[in-house]
């Protein structure tokens, strides 16, 4: 059993309260550690620390280049103990070694990228209309940012948010998912290690009423950072808005992952399966809605279900394993439910619908992979994110049938075409309304490459250069070089 303190002004401490919450083994349903739960008051302390690192002390003194030196030293020690966190994550959120510890690999490149960006945004020098006036403006940190990171990919999405705030100057309070809190505790020791003074990064553990409701509404708070789902997100939007601070959302998907007849159908079946089975389908951009041309779609089916049903589940820390179990007990009885809403809607069980009970899942929360056929667009299992392990497939005749059953949902984050038509895939994304279009391939991801959302996927963009202007805002200053007194009584 450990014991999880939070991180506030370079220290580890108990919770102001004196309580603890448990955490969950996904694969054993066993309670493995304890983490510190926080209040307002442990908030308060967090977002003084980091407020008082970005006004005072050595942080503000930090050039632009000594701020990316210290990144890059970060991403090295992450680099070193990556496969150590990488464990940490699987036992707390029950995801595969095989992903995590591939993941916890790519993760220093982040700090890389941003390490290296840190002294390369530039203000501009702007040519008036006006004589006698010199004009330039400057990108300035916005100050103490909230970051709000969820349960799937606790370090990689966080990282999404902690590594272009610090580039940019800002200085950050994390809180992590109440169900996965462990690694973020554990990477925290590597931001001291780096040499980050105190205050710059703090990481309070919690539920979201106790702390990520006075996190968000905390008065030094300038920015909030959320990674999740889109009915949080809109409260935390509703929330940010009333104090006028800025937000980056990066919230669910119904993502649509469509094949052509024209496409490689043993490429396509691997997209399929990869879209929606991977990581337990507990990801923002599972391709939950397959959309099959009709003139394939038998064929395609029987491809698809032979697939799945040779998924190989059980221990997560296994290097065979292919599907892990739900990470939370209320997910797991979330996705029960939607198998039940499914079938009382119409839609045809293929493969799965039920709770595994292979030996080698143990007394974990694990679900079949599922497939529904016969599925209309309008059901509730083809319009709601589930976040597990369903798919749900719907047929369409054209390009336009195709276009107009992808855009027909609240969510735009992310869509896949397959197709060996160049022409079609330009015209499809272009047309599709999401915020990353995959074509030929699925789940790619960058530190380069710019991520987010349309409609109720969000708001902002993470990674790529686009990133970091987030956590930046514009100063215009301008200076009189010579320009003569004009009428105090009218505009310059």
């Amino acid at each position: 059993m450990q014991r999880y303190q939070m991180y506030i002004n370079g220290q580890f401490s108990d919770a102001s309260s004196g309580k603890w919450f448990d955490s969950y083994n996904p694969y054993t349903g066993d309670v493995w550690g304890q983490v510190a739960q926080g209040n307002a008051d442990d908030v308060h302390r967090a977002v003084t620390a980091a407020h008082t690192a970005f006004t005072t002390g050595p942080w503000p003194q930090f050039t632009a280049s000594q701020r990316g030196a210290l990144l890059r030293t970060l991403g090295d020690l992450i680099a070193r103990d990556a496969r150590k966190l990488a464990e940490y994550e699987v036992r707390d959120n029950g995801k595969l070694i095989a992903e995590m510890a591939a993941q916890l690999r790519y993760l220093p490149q982040w700090y890389y990228y941003y390490g290296g960006l840190a002294d390369k945004v530039q203000g501009t020098v702007i040519p008036l209309d006006k004589k006698g006036y010199f004009n330039f403006t400057r990108n300035e940190p916005r100050g103490v940012v909230a970051a709000i990171s969820p349960w799937n990919s606790p370090l990689l999405l966080s990282s999404w948010k902690i590594a272009p705030a610090l580039a940019a100057g800002c200085t950050v309070v994390l809180k992590p998912s109440e169900f996965t809190s462990a690694s973020s505790l554990e990477f925290v020791k590597l931001v001291a290690e780096a040499g980050f003074p105190p205050g710059v990064v703090n990481v309070v553990t919690g539920f979201g009423s106790e702390v990520g409701a006075p996190l968000i509404e905390h008065p030094l708070v300038r920015m909030v950072a959320f990674t999740g789902s889109d009915t949080t997100g809109r409260a935390i939007n509703e929330l940010a808005a009333r104090h006028f601070k800025h937000v980056s959302l990066e919230l669910g998907g119904k993502s649509a992952n469509i094949v052509f007849a024209d496409a490689n159908l043993d490429d396509a079946v691997n997209g399929a399966v990869s879209g929606i089975f991977a990581a337990t389908g507990q990801t923002c951009i599972a391709g939950s809605r397959l959309l099959l041309q009709d003139s394939i779609h038998d064929q395609f089916v029987e491809k698809l279900t032979a697939l799945a049903r040779t998924a190989r589940m059980g221990d997560p820390m296994s290097l065979d394993t292919q599907v892990g179990p739900i990470t939370t007990r209320p997910q797991y009885e979330k996705v029960l439910r939607y198998i039940d809403i499914a079938r009382q809607d119409g839609a045809e069980l293929l493969v799965g619908g039920a709770p595994a009970t292979r030996p080698e899942c143990g007394n974990g929360w694990f679900i079949e992979p599922t497939i529904f056929s016969g599925v209309k667009n309008t059901m509730r299992i083809a319009q709601e994110e589930v976040f597990g392990p369903i798919l749900s497939i719907i047929r369409f005749t054209d390009e336009d049938d195709a276009v107009q059953i992808a855009n027909d949902s609240r969510f735009g984050l992310g869509a896949g075409v397959w197709t060996s038509d160049i022409g079609r895939a330009f015209r499809m994304s272009e047309r599709i309304q999401a915020g990353t279009v995959w074509v030929n391939t699925y789940r790619a991801l960058s530190y380069m490459s710019p991520f987010g959302g349309y409609k109720d996927s969000g708001l902002g963009r993470e990674n790529g250069i686009d990133a970091i202007r987030e956590y930046l805002q514009v100063k215009s200053v301008w200076i009189n070089t010579g320009a003569a007194s004009a009428n105090p009584f009218t505009m310059r």
